[in-house]
């Protein structure tokens, strides 16, 4: 009987083949490592063409220009801004703008996406018909034209400061945009803070709290009146003992146009409706077809159980359609968020329009404006990306997929 006298092959070696799918697998590694060589050799060629072009035309590369001074104005800005202040402030300026109509833009569109889709489910004929016809109607019309409509037709349609809707004298409608009252901080609005600060933690505590006591003792546990309680209480005694948090500064109309508050501009209502409405139309399918999905049986054992239709949609039917839904709700939410970049057709100073617009062509800086840019967008559809796959995955860890 023959012995093999050669040393047993180590466990990492012997891993490291079954991965690579046995012998053959060491080709496919080589393969795959000269193609990545070639890969960062044309990334490398590329890079080292552009920066030789740039250097025979004279034009300056770099990031130095974002610490210059920008020179012009933004209509609106939710950051402290002046004309005075850098193209990185205005990077900023930019970005808060396109993160505050997007978070916006998809908090709206949820909301509206899902009642539209409960719309078209119903059994009211009459319902139905109302949120099929919404559907079809927003779906099939560019967004383009859309925020043009909202912008020029609605906003642009309603009657100048002087003869603006007004809402008990403190809130006024024109084609200048809405104005309202503006919170000013008084002495009492740190501990404020803190008390709604400490409420919202509860609030969020106790349901984990509740879903716990449930498995260990069988007991239930209403959380709402607890939370609410919490969330309505606290900020109230904390006003009790440090005062008032903040007083409003009333807007006048002084002159032709208006004095004191705050405004929420025209190109802001008309891009976060655009981009609510238009995204709704395709939620509402994903959420329908998400309910759809689940088995008719589920309605009919909540009914068996003395549950009302939307006690049993609430609780049985859409948590097991969330699965569904989830993979394409995250893709409209990434739209939602590239789209608001259609704001610079009416001069709404998102990213790209104050960024990879005025900025762009005051600098010539043409590659790190638009790499910065891309840069941004990739990253903010990452993280959209990250937070709705860990949603996912808790989801499917409840129910024991």
């Amino acid at each position: 009987m023959a012995i093999d006298a050669r040393p047993p092959p180590s466990q990492f070696g012997a891993r490291l083949r079954r991965a690579l799918g046995g012998r053959s697998g060491w080709k496919g590694l080589i393969a795959q490592l000269l193609f990545v060589a070639v890969l960062c050799w044309i990334g490398y060629a590329i890079v080292d063409n552009a920066r030789d072009n740039l250097t025979n035309q004279r034009i300056a590369s770099g990031f130095g220009f974002m610490s210059q001074t920008a020179g012009f104005g933004v209509s609106q800005t939710l950051i402290p801004y002046a004309e005075s202040d850098s193209y990185t402030r205005v990077f900023l300026v930019g970005l808060v703008n396109t993160l505050v109509v997007s978070v916006i833009g998809i908090f709206f569109a949820t909301l509206l996406g899902f009642l539209v889709a409960l719309g078209r489910l119903s059994p009211n004929w009459l319902i139905a018909r109302i949120a099929g016809g919404y559907v079809e109607l927003i779906r099939n019309l560019p967004l383009l034209f859309q925020i043009l409509f909202w912008y020029l037709a609605v906003l642009g349609a309603l009657p100048g400061p002087r003869q603006s809707v007004s809402v008990f004298d403190s809130f006024f409608l024109s084609n200048r945009g809405i104005v309202v009252p503006r919170p000013v901080g008084e002495a009492g609005l740190d501990g404020f803070l803190v008390a709604l600060l400490i409420a919202v933690i509860a609030a969020i505590v106790l349901p984990i709290y509740a879903r716990r006591r449930l498995f260990d003792t069988g007991k239930p546990m209403k959380v709402w009146p607890w939370s609410v309680g919490l969330l309505i209480g606290l900020p109230l005694i904390a006003v009790l003992i440090f005062g008032r948090p903040f007083g409003f500064e009333i807007p006048a109309l002084k002159g032709f146009n208006f004095a004191g508050g705050a405004r929420i501009a025209p190109e802001f209502v008309a891009l976060t409706l655009a981009l609510a409405t238009y995204t709704a139309g395709f939620i509402a399918e994903i959420v329908r077809a998400g309910i759809l999905s689940v088995h008719k049986g589920q309605m009919e054992a909540g009914a068996s159980l003395g549950l009302s239709r939307g006690a049993t949609l609430r609780l049985v039917v859409i948590p097991q359609a969330m699965r569904v839904i989830l993979p394409p709700l995250t893709n409209q939410y990434l739209n939602l968020t590239k789209n608001s970049s259609l704001a610079v057709a009416i001069g709404y100073p998102d990213l790209f329009s104050v960024f990879a617009g005025t900025t762009l062509s005051q600098t010539g800086q043409a590659i790190e404006v638009i790499a910065i840019t891309m840069g941004v967008y990739l990253l903010i559809s990452l993280i959209t990306s990250a937070l709705m796959s860990l949603y996912s995955w808790r989801i499917n860890r409840s129910m024991g997929a």
